[in-house]
Formats: structure tokens, sequence, C-alpha cells
């Protein structure tokens, strides 16, 4: 599915259950606690932290979706065409790291 129709589906969502948007400072509130359990996940299955009991049946895709859809939602409510400017922002990295990574003795 391309993002656009990702931003149609939230925007639908919101006006049917969701009743409103929450306004711009609360989503980038709940982005940020979002993101902040998509890092203790990481930290704690991948890093060197030891997971907790209450962390084992923690989703990480259910949290990764949460960062996206209220990605999503702050994007419908500031006018952001995340399609065009995920492909644009594609397309700069290409051109900026066509031989950087390669040339990067720590990834080889």
């Amino acid at each position: 599915m391309e993002i656009t129709k990702l931003q149609q589906e939230v925007d639908a969502w919101i006006k049917t259950v969701g009743v409103r948007y929450f306004n711009e400072l609360t989503n980038m509130a709940m982005l940020t606690e979002e993101v902040g359990e998509v890092a203790r996940i990481i930290a704690r299955r991948y890093g060197e932290q030891s997971e907790k009991e209450s962390d084992k049946s923690k989703d990480l895709g259910e949290e990764l979706a949460d960062v996206l859809f209220v990605t999503l939602c702050l994007a419908n409510q500031t006018g952001v065409d995340l399609q065009s400017a995920f492909d644009k922002k594609m397309k700069l990295k290409t051109e900026r790291d066509a031989e950087r990574h390669a040339q990067n003795e720590k990834l080889k």
C-alpha cells in the first residue's frame, strides 16, 4: 500500500471512529511516547539491558505500527504529503550515499 493510501485510511478512521485529531502538540507527545516504547523493547530484547518479565509479551511490530499511525496523523493534520516527502528523501539518500556506505570500513 502506498503511503498516500495509508494517510487516507488514517484520516477516514479519525473522522469516523476517532471523532477528531488530537492537536499537533498532543500528537507529538504521543509520538515521543510510542518511540520510547519501541526503544524500550529494542534495548531490552536486542541490547544489553535485561528484559523484564512484563516486557516479554510486548509486540515490537505493534509498537512500530503505533509510531507509524501517529506519524500519519501528524502528516495529515499539517498538510504533509508523506509519499512525496519519502520519495524525495529516498532520491536524496541514494544520490548522497551512492558510494558512502560501500566505502565505510566499519560496514565491511
